[in-house]
């Protein structure tokens, strides 16, 4: 394509298919790019979209559906035979203003063929509701955690879990929060062993490193 070089080769090297960011795509070249990878692939999945994208998308895939909270586009054939998922990958999240960003990687790592056990608003600032599900998160072969404010959710699961912790820093909070900022260095300062921590708001990077571990833990 003019614009654009779509790596078809990916899902060979890294086992992973090519993903498409929406965000910040103009209309024509996102709409050729679903095109490309519909005809090739028979399924493709996109991050960070718009209810405007979704609309020219659909007009030329019939088949486009959009969630409104993880804003994912996707548009498979009729005949796009899903995987299997396998494993488990537990993505909870400190509040319900995180669950944009923990559906983002709850959905990804589906996509990719891990299932995904969602756990939400399990915060610190009422601790027992972790505690409660704490045999849970021991079931899976990873742990998403998702916090924006202080972050401390990442720290205090690590403390808790034998699976490796992502941590994923959001961007909800009041002004010294700074866009996720005091989250993500909170995480990154964590004390806890285990804790990994992707970029603020990357709940797609956070997914994907997780099905890795799933495979890796299944495999």
């Amino acid at each position: 394509m003019e614009f654009a070089n779509l790596d078809f080769d990916r899902k060979n090297r890294t086992g992973f298919p090519e993903v498409i960011f929406c965000q910040g795509k103009m209309d024509d070249f996102l709409v050729d790019i679903y095109q490309k990878m519909y005809e090739r692939d028979g399924c493709v999945f996109g991050t960070r979209a718009t209810e405007h994208q979704y609309e020219i998308v659909k007009a030329v895939l019939p088949t486009a559906t959009y969630d409104k909270v993880s804003r994912i586009l996707k548009a498979k054939k009729p005949d796009y035979k899903e995987q299997e998922l396998i494993g488990n990958v537990a993505v909870l999240t400190a509040g319900t203003a995180d669950i944009p960003v923990a559906e983002e990687a709850a959905q990804t790592i589906e996509y990719f063929g891990s299932r995904a056990t969602r756990v939400f608003d399990v915060g610190v600032s009422g601790i027992h509701r972790l505690l409660e599900n704490v045999d849970t998160l021991n079931e899976a072969n990873c742990v998403v955690a998702v916090a924006g404010m202080e972050g401390a959710l990442a720290s205090v699961v690590g403390g808790l879990v034998k699976a490796p912790v992502i941590a994923v820093p959001t961007s909800v909070g009041y002004g010294a929060n700074m866009g996720g900022i005091s989250a993500l260095l909170t995480m990154i300062n964590s004390c806890a062993n285990g804790i990994s921590v992707v970029n603020i708001d990357n709940g797609y990077g956070a997914g994907y490193i997780a099905t890795q571990i799933n495979r890796l833990a299944v495999h």
